[in-house]
């Protein structure tokens, strides 16, 4: 195991100039002109596509990662990290209509298929109570990934998205 948590290649397999990281880091590219390789030695990581931890993001968990496809990446662009805390307990309320109101439901374990599981498509608005979450546009895990920290997102815009299209929620933690 490295001495730090994340380590950032510019070229595939580990490979070219890298970058180490121990905590956030909201602007890489004084370092790495490119990110084609992942190393996670310890915690759960976002990478984002520009700095400021905007643009699109993905989340890592320990292990290596040779090429950006394999963290579906759509470029070798990660401008900024961020480490995402460990929480013992995981808990969000999701609302139907924007800003808590309407229909609210809790939840503690991942969820794969929201519509399938609560007949929801689209969610307005998240209250955050404990630990952080991955919330994908895509069931199972897939596509427009985005971190969810502790605290209020009353509209999609909150939490950077476009629109409240959302498929699937997963905790954010090392194993499932």
């Amino acid at each position: 195991m490295g001495s730090h948590p994340i380590t950032l290649y510019e070229d595939r397999g580990f490979q070219g100039r890298h970058h180490e990281c121990s905590s956030d880091h909201p602007n890489l590219q004084p370092y790495l002109s490119r990110c084609n390789s992942v190393r996670v030695d310890r915690g759960c990581w976002m990478l984002y596509e520009l700095p400021n931890y905007s643009g699109l993001q993905y989340f890592l968990r320990r292990g290596d990662y040779a090429d950006h496809q394999q963290w579906m990446g759509l470029s070798d662009s990660v401008r900024s990290c961020r480490l995402i805390p460990h929480a013992s307990s995981h808990r969000l309320r999701i609302y139907d209509p924007e800003d808590y109101r309407g229909q609210m439901v809790e939840i503690t374990e991942n969820c794969s298929c929201l519509h399938d599981r609560f007949h929801l498509s689209e969610i307005h608005s998240f209250n955050v109570l404990e630990g952080s979450w991955v919330l994908y546009e895509l069931l199972n895990y897939r596509r427009g990934a985005y971190l969810l920290r502790p605290g209020d997102y009353r509209r999609c815009q909150d939490w950077g998205a476009t629109d409240a299209r959302v498929g699937s929620l997963r905790r954010a933690v090392e194993l499932y």
